[in-house]
């Protein structure tokens, strides 16, 4: 029987026997016929491959042996037969069940077939795995889907689509965030809507657009407007967006709200230019920068000032300029960018040179400048002139070796001044036959107690400066001071042959004060009365008591005080007519130290004077003690009655100073023992057994302090008085021999009273 033939729509006839090997060689499709109830009549390779059934275990099965139970319940494979007859063919997809269970994804074609009569003979059913594509789709859909939520969810920046003319087309929450519209207010709205009126008059919108079209993107940060009319400052993104042939076909935009971030650089730049304002203004500190090299970036008005160089004079030049010749040939500005750099930090002081070649005394910091990553960037250098404070302190240094050579000066006269006071005491004491010896041992007396006086004085002024003047407080009776001040300026008033009037209250007048130190300031207006009162003047001393002060008023006649000297003449070095022959000379310090004693005592002292030639008068005020005076009197005893005797040692390494001193003690009455070094005067001690032991410090080898410590320390044994008599006067010197163990402290030379005083404090037990 000869196969039928098939007319191809080329004309050709093509057997239907190559039709069937085709479709039964075709595997990517799952092609099969279904008789008019829906069983399977044929199988392909395609169907076995894709559905997994062979055509033995198929034909004759229903086809709804391939869809979910679901859809078997639905009815889904009937219902689709009976579409696929009376629509002429069904397409659909869906979820197909294969031979193990598993499921794929089915593109299914279903065709009624027909006789020539118009009758319903079966379907043609072709089957297609779309299983991959619709994972591929899924997993698409599924990122479009995230990134739709992911859009819509941002809350920091505004994303929104824009057709072609520039109308919103989506709206994220950030969108509505940041500028206040709701999606259902702008989408539709022209983007300009986001703009400030001037921008939009300038069509600043359709350059954005325009530039995003032709290079694909565009950027731009500036003021953008909210829905309630405020502005913020936006970093704005534009991207062209074009579909797979390149065709345009809208806009994305990326809107981020700046405006806290604009505030902070607008507050750092006015911070930074305040700092530089600042920087540029200090006059006091020369500030410059530094790169890494050393050259100067950076240059303010104090570097101006120090080093005399202009910003355009300076700039680009290296800081090696600023050192002098032999440290730049040492190499020290490159060693202390080096160490900077190392250390973080330089500082030291040297000198410096400026534009004129003179040389400063420099504070100098130098600080190194890293950035984020702890790069070197440059240095920040800090220039301070401290010539005047080496100035200052060279000064200070040459002032405290003066006080001390002033202090040592004093020690190195007072010990040759003392054993001539010694000596002209004794011959005092002894007598002189001859009026002409007699008359110069005077001269020698009045000499050296000038002397004495001047070197007190010039302590003084030394402790004054030091800030270690100080007085002793203890309650006394003015009258003593006034009596002891008039007997120790007597030898001068006499001299001159002066008329003193002295007035004291009858009753005792008792302030708490320094003894010694107001009897000094009494002396010193005394004796600054008498020398500058012409011979055979007057000179009258009052006291009276006026509420609670106590005034003392000291007047003479003699060459008085120019109005305009009044207060000057109370401070230091400052001399009424010091090249005057009449003039007795002095250190100038006299009344300064009057002031200095009444001052620490609360009172105080004032000068008057109706001209030269008319004589001055100084008032002295004291305030009052709130204490009342005992009724008894202190008493001292001498055992043995006043003529007793006292075993006295003296120890001075002065054998003329310890001599005369022997001497002067032995006219008292005294029975003395004298030595010249520490060893002996221990043994001494051990062996006379003194009642009182008058002992310098300064002594070699072994001083009076440690002499003072051996004769203390033997325990149970009386020890003797220690006094110190030396040329060591200050303050730190009586501390120290108070901590040794003396018991008093005199600057030699000693007077004869003070002898006499500390004489009659000792009781001597009888032997």
């Amino acid at each position: 029987m000869k196969e039928p033939i098939t007319q191809a729509s080329s004309g050709l006839e093509i057997p239907l026997e190559s039709y069937k090997a085709l479709v039964e060689t075709l595997e990517a499709y799952a092609i099969s016929m279904l008789d008019p109830a829906g069983h399977v009549l044929s199988w392909n390779r395609g169907a076995e491959a894709i559905k997994g059934y062979g055509s033995a275990e198929i034909i004759g099965t229903h086809f709804s042996v391939f869809y979910l139970p679901e859809s078997i319940g639905q009815a889904l494979p009937a219902n689709e037969l009976d579409i696929a007859a009376m629509e002429g063919r069904l397409e659909v997809e869906g979820w197909r069940v294969r031979k193990d269970g598993s499921t794929f994804w089915a593109h299914v074609l279903i065709t009624p077939m027909i006789d020539p009569s118009g009758k319903l003979v079966g379907f043609s059913e072709i089957t297609k795995d779309l299983s991959v594509r619709r994972k591929d789709e899924m997993a698409l859909r599924q990122n479009d889907e995230r990134f739709r939520l992911l859009v819509s969810g941002v809350r920091d920046y505004a994303i929104f689509m824009l057709d072609l003319d520039g109308h919103v087309t989506t709206w994220n929450m950030g969108a509505e965030h940041i500028k206040g519209y709701s999606a259902a207010e702008i989408i539709g709205s022209h983007f300009s809507r986001f703009y400030p009126a001037e921008a939009v008059a300038r069509q600043l919108p359709e350059t954005e657009l325009r530039g995003a079209t032709m290079q694909g993107r565009f950027e731009d940060e500036g003021w953008r407007v909210k829905k309630d009319g405020s502005r913020f400052w936006a970093n704005v993104i534009i991207t062209a967006v074009r579909d797979s042939s390149g065709r345009l076909v809208g806009f994305s935009k990326i809107t981020r709200d700046l405006t806290e971030r604009r505030r902070h650089e607008e507050d750092l730049r006015l911070s930074e230019e305040r700092f530089r304002l600042l920087v540029d203004g200090v006059t006091d500190y020369a500030i410059m920068m530094l790169d890494t090299q050393g050259f100067v970036t950076s240059w303010n008005s104090g570097a101006e000032r120090i080093k005399g160089y202009k910003a355009s004079e300076i700039l680009g030049r290296h800081v090696s300029h600023f050192y002098p010749s032999e440290s730049v040939l040492a190499n020290e500005p490159w060693q202390d960018l080096s160490t900077a750099q190392v250390a973080g930090r330089l500082m030291r002081e040297g000198w410096r040179v400026r534009k004129n070649g003179t040389l400063f005394w420099a504070s100098t910091v130098i600080s190194a400048l890293r950035d984020q990553e702890g790069r070197l960037s440059g240095f920040a250098k800090v220039t301070q002139d401290l010539t005047q404070r080496r100035h200052a302190e060279a000064l200070a240094d040459t002032t405290q070796r003066m006080h001390e050579f002033i202090a040592m000066l004093a020690h190195e006269l007072r010990n040759p001044l003392s054993p001539i006071r010694n000596a002209v005491a004794v011959m005092g004491k002894k007598g002189l036959s001859d009026p002409a010896l007699e008359s110069m041992r005077q001269t020698i007396d009045r000499q050296s107690m000038q002397l004495t006086r001047l070197l007190d004085e010039l302590l003084d002024v030394n402790r004054i400066a030091r800030g270690q003047f100080a007085i002793e407080r203890e309650l006394i009776d003015i009258r003593d001071v006034i009596w002891r001040a008039v007997e120790s300026s007597r030898p001068l008033i006499d001299s001159r042959k002066h008329h003193i009037h002295v007035a004291v209250p009858d009753n005792p007048v008792l302030v708490d004060g320094d003894a010694v130190r107001l009897t000094q300031a009494v002396v010193n207006l005394l004796n600054n009365a008498a020398k500058y009162t012409s011979e055979g003047g007057r000179i009258q001393l009052k006291t009276s008591v006026r509420n609670a002060e106590m005034e003392i008023r000291i007047v003479d006649n003699g060459k008085g005080i120019d109005r305009d000297m009044l207060e000057k003449v109370f401070d230091l070095f400052v001399q009424i007519e010091p090249n005057s022959n009449e003039s007795l000379g002095g250190l100038g310090v006299g009344l300064a130290l009057v002031r200095r004693v009444l001052e620490l005592h609360g009172g105080s002292i004032q000068a008057r004077s109706d001209g030269l030639g008319r004589g001055a008068e100084f008032v002295a005020r004291l305030p009052l003690s709130l204490r009342q005076p005992s009724l008894d009197a202190p008493t001292v005893s001498v055992a043995g009655g006043a003529s007793a005797s006292l075993r006295v040692l003296v120890v001075d390494d002065n054998k003329d100073a310890g001599d005369t001193l022997g001497l002067l003690l032995e006219s008292m009455g005294q029975d003395v023992c004298t030595v010249y070094d520490g060893p002996s005067a221990i043994a001494a001690a051990q062996t006379y057994k003194p009642d009182l032991v008058l002992l310098d410090i300064g002594m070699p080898g072994m001083s009076g302090y440690e002499v003072a410590r051996a004769i203390t320390a033997k325990p149970g044994e009386s020890s003797p008085l220690l006094v110190a008599v030396t040329g060591w006067g200050q303050e730190d010197d009586k501390k120290r021999a108070n901590d040794a163990g003396f018991h008093h402290h005199f600057v030699k030379p000693i007077s004869d009273d003070a002898l006499r005083k500390i004489i009659s404090k000792i009781d001597r037990d009888p032997d």
